[in-house]
């Protein structure tokens, strides 16, 4: 199993959402983070001074899925949350070693 963490634009949210749901995977989490990589921020103008937006408004989902779901995911979630412009985001993808359901005890695949 592996866990992915996608990091895009709030915008394109609903439409990543909407294209995993398409391939079969509708388990995630999703959370308002904030953060910089290239981009590093933008300026703005707030009662005629200008001032440093380090940190910008993003989107995290979590997925976690079979191994064999992997490049779909990817694929689909790369796809989507494009626009080719700068800050489009980050995925990253690690190994799970075990996952338990709390409410019936299940294990690994099952759980997922």
């Amino acid at each position: 199993m592996k866990k992915v963490e996608a990091i895009i634009k709030p915008f394109k949210l609903d439409d990543v959402r909407e294209s995993l749901a398409e391939i079969g995977i509708t388990g995630m989490t999703v959370s308002e983070v904030k953060g910089f990589g290239r981009q590093k921020g933008h300026t703005e103008l707030y009662r005629g001074a200008e001032y440093m937006v380090d940190f910008l408004p993003k989107v995290k989902i979590e997925l976690v899925i079979q191994d064999e779901q992997l490049d779909q995911a990817l694929e689909v979630i790369v796809d989507t949350a494009r626009t080719g412009k700068i800050g489009d985001g980050k995925i990253f993808v690690t190994e799970v070693e075990r996952v338990i359901r709390i409410r019936t005890g299940e294990e690994n695949e099952e759980a997922v």
